[in-house]
């Protein structure tokens, strides 16, 4: 098959750019940046150098493929996440349709279902929305949980306050994904033409902050590290003393307060998936140890 994989040599487009080639397909990674072109074609792949709010090069790109990985590369320094979003949500869109391409598999998020309280994944909402009125396509959106490394933010928090803190925490049940374990599951997916699934999570352990608190506290020497919940306003206060601006901290308390409340997984937990991943994470807990005490 002829696949076209998004998000350049990302966490997930990598593992899953080399997996494909790995099972005899011909891959082509798009990335804007010209830089990333030698090692892409590394990879054994085809490098396509352009911007994916560019329908014409996304048009170009997609000809002759028989599948296509959708994603939206995470950018903060946009005025508007939604817009931004909404903006490369319709380019897939726009291209999709005139190439005439039949299988997608777009990468979303859980909470996706929702469309209010959940800050930035309300960008992932709008887009398996856009993504969802093409017709005579199969698409399935991957829904992941919480990823494992955005668990190297607690970082200096831990070594300058002594614990994890957040507008979610102690008893608030993680489920948590690696990129690697999304990565495969992608592939899986891109050459199944037949019968797809709408909606597929992907998950690889599920536990609580406490217990994620008490393992990353093991690895890194700090047995009795805890997970403390702060209150919204804390929270938000925290992230401005920390200079991110008012609008994206507002975003980050919302996901987080959907994460406290359990609404973020309330969907995933109505339909999990039969089998989950296989890094665990007592597995990243050894790469967050040496990246504490390498910082």
């Amino acid at each position: 098959m002829k696949v076209v994989v998004t998000g350049s040599l990302g966490n997930i487009s990598k593992p899953l750019a080399k997996e494909l080639v790995e099972k005899g397909h011909a891959v082509t990674v798009i990335s804007s940046k010209p830089e990333k072109q030698k090692a892409i074609e590394a990879l054994g792949v085809t490098a396509a150098i352009g911007s994916l709010d560019d329908v014409d090069f996304l048009v170009s790109t997609f000809t002759g493929a028989d599948a296509v990985y959708t994603m939206v590369p995470p950018n903060y320094a946009v005025p508007d996440l939604r817009a931004y979003y909404q903006k490369i949500g319709n380019s897939y869109a726009q291209a999709i349709r005139q190439v005439g391409i039949k299988r997608v598999v777009n990468l979303s998020s859980y909470g996706a279902d929702l469309d209010k309280g959940t800050g930035f994944i309300l960008g992932a909402y709008d887009v398996e929305g856009i993504l969802n009125e093409l017709s005579d396509v199969a698409i399935t959106h991957l829904r992941p949980t919480y990823f494992y490394y955005n668990l190297y933010i607690f970082v200096d928090m831990i070594k300058e306050a002594g614990f994890i803190g957040a507008n979610y925490g102690d008893d608030d049940k993680l489920v948590m994904v690696a990129p690697v374990d999304i990565a495969a599951v992608a592939a899986e997916e891109l050459v199944i033409l037949d019968a797809v699934q709408a909606i597929r999570y992907v998950a690889s352990d599920d536990l609580t902050a406490s217990e994620v608190a008490h393992r990353l506290g093991v690895a890194i020497g700090k047995p009795a590290l805890k997970w403390i919940t702060f209150t919204d306003e804390q929270a938000q206060s925290g992230f401005e003393d920390r200079g991110i601006p008012a609008y994206l901290a507002a975003n980050f308390i919302d996901l987080g307060a959907s994460i406290h409340s359990g609404a973020m997984r309330r969907d995933y937990d109505l339909n999990k998936p039969t089998a989950m991943g296989n890094v665990k994470l007592d597995d990243f807990a050894r790469e967050f140890a040496a990246a504490f005490h390498r910082g």
